[in-house]
Formats: C-alpha cells, sequence, structure tokens
C-alpha cells in the first residue's frame, strides 16, 4: 500500500505476542520487585534435546542455511542432528570428556553450529571466543588469557590459515586442532570427525554447556558459565511471549561467542523449529552489503540487529524499494539489542514501513547480560518506542533496588548464570542478599500509575560520571540522545568530561549518511545543528554538550574498541584516544573542536 505516511495513526501488523503479564510488590525500603507468573514449557533441558526432537518430527524442515556463492547451503533438521551425533563420536575420540572444553575461534558458519552442539551434547562446555582475538594483525595478549582462563582441551578453527598466528602461538602448542578448511600437518579435519560412528547425547540439565568471556569493558573478561539448563529455559521463556506456533525466518549476523547471536538467536530459532540463515555481513559501513544481499533474497519474519545496523538499514531501505518490498513482505517483530536505538532511526524505518504497506512494526528489545541468558526483560506488547527495557520474561522477577538517585537493576530467574568460571569471589559478589543478579544498570518505570507499560533504561551506573561542577552524566542516556539528534550523520559517539567543566563527544561518522549530506562542511553543519537542538531542549548541564570532535574513519575492532556486536567500548575507547580527548578539552581548543 503506497500513500501518505502517518506513523503515528496507522495501525501495527499483529507481532503475535501472548497477553502481557505483571505482579508487582512494592518493599518498605523503596525496592519494586516486578516479576512475570505467565508459564512456560520445560520440555527440553539439555542443547541438543530440541535439535533431536525437530529430526523426529520435522526432519525436512531447513535448520540452517549459510551462503555458498550466489546460492546458499543448507542443513535440515534431519541432517543437522545426525552430523552433530557423529561429531560426538569423533570429539570423543579426541578425549572431549564431560567437564573438559572446546575452545573455538570461528565466524558464524554451519560447521561451527555442528562442532559446538556435538560437544555440548557430551556435556563438554564450549567457550566461543570473538575471532578478532586471534585473526591476523589482534593482541593475541587476550587469546592467551582467555586460553589461561577457561583452560581449554582442543581447539576449533573453521580456517587454519586465517588463525595462523593464534595456533602458532605457545598458549596453544599440544592441542589437538579441529579444522574445517586450510588445515596444516597433524590438525583433524571435522570431514573426517563426521565418520566416526555416532555417540548419543549424554550431557545433563546442570552440565555446563557454555563458557561466555564477558566483554571485559569494566577489567579483564570473566568466564561466564551457563548450563544446559539456564539457556534451554531462557529460550523457552522467549517462546513464551509469542502465541505463535509458526516456526521463525531469521537472517541473522550477532556473533556466536556472545549470548545475544549465541542463545537469544542461534537455540532460539532452534527452540522454535525455525529456519536460520547465517550472514556473513557485519553493522560497519565497510560489511553491510552482505547483510543487505542476503535480505533482498530472504524475507524474515522476524529481524534482529544492533543499533548500528539498524542506522545503515535505515537508510539503505529509503534508498531501494524492492529491498523494503522483501523485507517488509512478512516480518513481523523489528528488534534490536547490545546498545540503545535512536528514536530517529526507529521512526526512519517505520515510515517506510507505513509507506509500503500501510502498517506499523513493532519495535521490540531484549535486556539483560551474558549473565542472564542473556534474556531478562524483553518488549512482548506492541510498541514503537526507543529505550525501553521491556518487562520480565515469564518466570523472572526483577527488582528496582534505589542506588542514589538511580534505581539499579537486578534479576532472579532459573535463566541466571550460577556465576564464573573457577571465581567463587566475583561469583558472590555478583548477587545481592536475597539472590537478585546485579546487572550495574539503572532502569525507571516509564509510568509511575502503570508499571505494565515497562521498565526505561536509565544509564549504566560504572558508565555515568561527574563534572567538576558536581553534575551527574547519565553517558549512556546522553550518548543516544546525541546520536538521534543528528539525525544520522553520526553513527556512534564516545562521552567524556569525568571531572572537566562540560561534557565532550568523539563522534564517528555514518559515511554513506554524510555522502548525501554533501562535503564535509556541510557534514559539520549538520552535526552542529543537531547538537544544538539538543542542548535547547535538555533540562539539565547533564543533558548538555559542551565540545566536540569529529573523528575521522571507524573505530578499529582488532583493539576491541569496537565490539563484534557492533557496539563502543566507551572506556577503552577513551584510553587508545586520549590524545583527541586531551584536544576536545583544551583550553585553547583548536578549529577541529565544535564548542556550544
Amino acid at each position: 500500500m503506497d500513500g501518505q505516511v502517518n506513523i503515528e495513526t496507522a495501525p501495527f501488523r499483529d507481532a503475535r505476542y501472548a497477553p502481557r503479564q505483571l505482579v508487582v510488590e512494592r518493599g518498605a525500603d523503596g525496592a519494586m520487585v516486578l516479576r512475570n507468573p505467565t508459564p512456560f514449557r520445560q520440555d527440553f533441558l539439555t542443547m541438543t534435546e530440541v535439535l533431536n526432537h525437530g529430526a523426529a518430527t520435522h526432519p525436512d524442515r531447513l535448520w540452517l542455511a549459510e551462503r555458498d556463492g550466489e546460492g546458499w547451503t543448507q542443513h535440515t533438521y534431519g541432517q543437522g542432528a545426525a552430523a552433530v551425533k557423529a561429531l560426538a563420536g569423533g570429539l570423543a575420540g579426541l578425549g572431549l570428556t564431560r567437564g573438559t572444553t572446546l575452545l573455538i575461534l570461528s565466524r558464524n558458519s554451519i560447521d561451527q553450529a555442528l562442532v559446538s552442539y556435538a560437544a555440548m551434547s557430551l556435556g563438554a562446555p564450549i567457550a566461543p571466543v570473538s575471532p578478532q582475538y586471534g585473526l591476523a594483525g589482534a593482541d593475541l595478549s587476550r587469546l592467551g588469557y582467555a586460553v589461561d582462563l577457561i583452560k581449554p582441551v582442543a581447539v576449533y578453527v573453521d580456517d587454519a590459515a586465517a588463525f595462523a598466528g593464534a595456533l602458532e602461538a605457545p598458549f596453544l602448542a599440544g592441542l589437538p586442532v579441529i579444522v574445517s578448511r586450510n588445515g596444516r600437518a597433524g590438525d583433524h579435519s571435522l570431514a573426517d570427525l563426521l565418520t566416526a560412528d555416532p555417540m548419543a547425547p549424554t550431557a545433563q540439565p546442570g552440565d555446563i554447556a557454555k563458557l561466555l568471556l564477558t566483554s571485559g569493558s569494566t577489567g579483564k573478561p570473566k568466564a561466564v558459565v551457563g548450563l544446559h539448563r539456564n539457556i534451554c529455559i531462557n529460550a523457552a521463556q522467549i517462546t513464551a511471549c509469542f502465541d505463535d506456533p509458526e516456526p521463525p525466518v531469521v537472517v541473522n549476523a550477532a556473533p556466536w561467542s556472545h549470548s545475544l547471536g549465541a542463545n537469544s538467536i542461534l537455540h532460539m530459532v532452534t527452540h522454535r523449529g525455525g529456519s536460520l540463515y547465517i550472514d556473513a555481513g557485519q553493522p560497519t559501513p565497510e560489511r553491510f552489503a552482505e547483510t543487505l544481499r542476503n535480505l533482498r533474497e530472504i524475507s524474515p519474519t522476524y529481524h534482529n540487529m544492533v543499533p548500528a545496523g539498524w542506522g545503515l538499514f535505515a537508510g539503505a531501505l529509503e534508498q531501494d524499494e524492492a529491498l523494503a518490498r522483501t523485507f517488509f513482505a512478512r516480518v513481523r517483530v523489528l528488534q534490536y539489542g547490545g546498545a540503545n536505538l535512536a528514536q530517529s532511526v526507529c521512526d526512519r524505518i517505520q515510515a517506510v514501513s507505513v509507506r509500503l504497506t500501510g502498517e506499523r512494526l513493532t519495535f521490540a528489545t531484549g535486556y539483560g547480560s551474558t549473565e542472564t541468558g542473556p534474556t531478562a526483560c524483553n518488549i512482548h506488547w506492541l510498541n514503537d518506542r526507543t529505550g525501553m527495557c521491556g518487562l520480565p520474561v515469564p518466570g523472572t522477577s526483577v527488582k528496582l533496588a534505589p542506588e542514589g538517585s538511580k534505581f539499579e537493576i537486578r534479576v532472579k530467574g532459573p535463566q541466571i548464570s550460577p556465576g564464573y568460571y573457577n571465581d567463587p569471589e566475583k561469583s558472590a559478589a555478583a548477587f545481592d542478599d536475597e539472590g537478585f543478579y546485579r546487572l550495574g544498570d539503572a532502569a525507571r518505570l516509564q509510568d509511575e500509575a502503570d508499571p505494565e507499560a515497562g521498565l526505561v533504561f536509565d544509564g549504566r551506573l560504572v558508565e555515568n560520571f561527574k563534572l567538576a561542577s558536581g553534575t551527574f552524566v547519565a553517558a549512556g542516556s546522553l550518548q543516544i540522545t546525541a546520536i538521534s539528534a543528528v539525525g544520522g550523520a553520526v553513527a556512534d559517539a564516545v562521552v567524556c568530561g569525568e571531572g572537566k567543566d562540560g561534557v565532550g563527544l568523539l563522534l564517528f561518522l555514518n559515511a554513506p549518511f554524510c555522502a548525501r549530506l554533501g562535503d564535509a562542511n556541510a557534514v559539520r553543519v549538520a552535526v552542529r545543528a543537531g547538537l544544538q537542538r539538543m542542548n535547547a531542549e535538555a533540562r539539565g548541564g547533564g543533558g548538555k554538550v559542551a565540545r566536540a570532535i569529529i573523528l575521522s574513519g571507524a573505530p578499529d575492532p582488532l583493539s576491541g574498541e569496537i565490539t563484534d556486536k557492533g557496539y563502543i567500548n566507551q572506556a577503552l575507547s577513551r584510553q587508545q584516544r586520549a590524545a583527541d580527548v586531551e584536544r576536545l578539552f583544551a583550553i585553547t581548543p583548536d578549529d577541529d573542536v565544535l564548542t556550544f
């Protein structure tokens, strides 16, 4: 339906959500507990149970697909389950047993999924680390730290040539190496392991399924323990948010070294009997073309990207009507995670949808961390507002605990990790005296009189700071407000200013959008105008920007400045760009510094 755009009055497309349920308890100390009593099924409590169920009930349904030239290599549920059992036999032959860990260095692929589920079926934890840790040019000390932490007994790499330097490092010496491509002498071919005698799964719900590293943004990474039951229950909790028997079709690039991609995408799709098209694109201007190629061919029913991806996608949808018509053909839920999304990006995407279909689409988000499964809260009602945390998923309780002038969000539920691998002190410190996991974030009710309206993200407590005047700066909220205010020209921002007289921003540009604006001066004018508007609307000094620098280039993924989920590690970026921060706050700023 082509016509006049009115995103405020257009009806929503049915997202097929189950009814919202919420119980609210208020404590004498000012704390509030929100609990979702919705029941959820617990039919599958180990990672391979649901895959084997799919092989028995819908063996010919597509499970996984990945690019192979112009076409797709595909595995059905029946093929996937058979391959996992064969690989389990091959891995057992290499000495992988219950409690021994398999290190994984790999981009998302069918092979990685097969070897992962095979190891987990034996009760052997997998430890998929970011490929950035081991690619050419990477700082291998990060990988060495991870290896020392998780102590693997074997390594899987998708491409031995891509990780050649890492595989030669002394900390991996002597470990069996399993490889899909470009194997070296002595490596074990995944193809050969697939010929082993099949082995039935032996994992139990209380076994460790995964060790996932935290981002390390507040210190050295920790290895989060994910039990089989934790991950399986979280998939069931997400499923219970929907009244939708139709298996989802998903195109996704979120890395499986993080819980969003591995648990909320790969295993959630598997749990619901859906089909996942593995996207090799990335949410960067240089790598996003692959994502667009895939979405021109595949119409998803559910689509999840980090905010950086949605920012790039908004421009593509505005420019490419054929892409937009394919994408909006049957998608019911749009979701973002990993960071907050600018409202302006959401509105631009809604405008295209309404123009072409006459319908708005619900914009959801999941909230949580690696330790919470990851999904502790999500939006499971029709919504087009960004900045939300949602409400607890079924079987989960969220406590809003007073923390100064804000409320810290804490979580309890059966999906919560028991803690950190071989680190009982940090594990104990992560929970309060009532057993709630402390995320270090702040949240508040969107409507004090109506808790069912949901929670609003209110900043990351560990990232917030004070100016020299004592004015509090909510860095997370200010970052997303600034990006939204500029209206597409800025891809990301680093918030600076602790102990300074005012807030400063290091700005990374959205190159495709800026190309449409014109030359560098036009971009500078647009950035200045957007930040001036933001300052005019700000209610306090902590919400205003005093200075900003437009940086050339993009954040450096190999250094860890930008994670492979596509968001900025704020503390690391300030550290690595100390010279730019110094310029930002110089007594006499140079001509590149925007002042307000």
